[in-house]
């Protein structure tokens, strides 16, 4: 096993407890759904833009996924591993596609969060339907107020991460 490797599959494990966790501390239900808004899209768009889209999508599919098996939401966690983990996957691959300069990059990262807002409620949708029928709609709002915090987040703690010389220096994603 490769020190490169070793560093990103410990990265990815640390986004993936940082995506459990931020997804769980703070829960907001909403109403007439049984779900709740979080602050874990947040987690996911950064997992995409700081370690690439396969590892931010296993990163980010793995930590989301978690946060629903703990708490309780068992039917979602395949569905969440797979919406997450796309999220994560399309933010890195738009954010390595056009992050040529430190303000494409940051166009990158709010990309991120527009991805996340429209495969977040999309996806949930279109799985919700099969599950619920047409009630499914009622997650629609929430979702989008949740993508919403996420890009809005994502892009406040963006400058701060990539502050961090460790994160800025490696090959997750950033260049000098």
């Amino acid at each position: 096993m490769s020190r490169e490797y070793l560093k990103k599959l410990i990265m990815a494990a640390l986004f993936a407890a940082l995506a459990c966790v931020a997804t769980m501390i703070i829960k907001v239900p909403t109403p007439g759904t049984e779900g709740y808004i979080n602050l874990g899209d947040a987690i996911v768009i950064l997992c995409g833009v700081i370690l690439g889209p396969v590892w931010g999508f296993l990163a980010a599919g793995i930590g989301s996924c978690l946060a629903d098996l703990i708490g309780g939401y068992f039917v979602y966690v395949p569905i969440t591993f797979v919406i997450k983990g796309l999220v994560a996957l399309c933010a890195g691959l738009v954010y390595r596609a056009i992050g040529k300069t430190k303000t494409t990059r940051y166009a990158g990262v709010i990309l991120g969060g527009v991805i996340d807002i429209i495969l977040v409620a999309g996806g949930y949708f279109v799985c919700e339907y099969f599950i619920y029928g047409a009630g499914a709609a009622a997650s629609i709002p929430g979702n989008i107020i949740q993508g919403i915090g996420g890009l809005v987040i994502s892009a406040i703690l963006y400058p701060a991460l990539i502050a961090i010389p460790y994160i800025r220096n490696s090959s997750y994603g950033f260049e000098n």
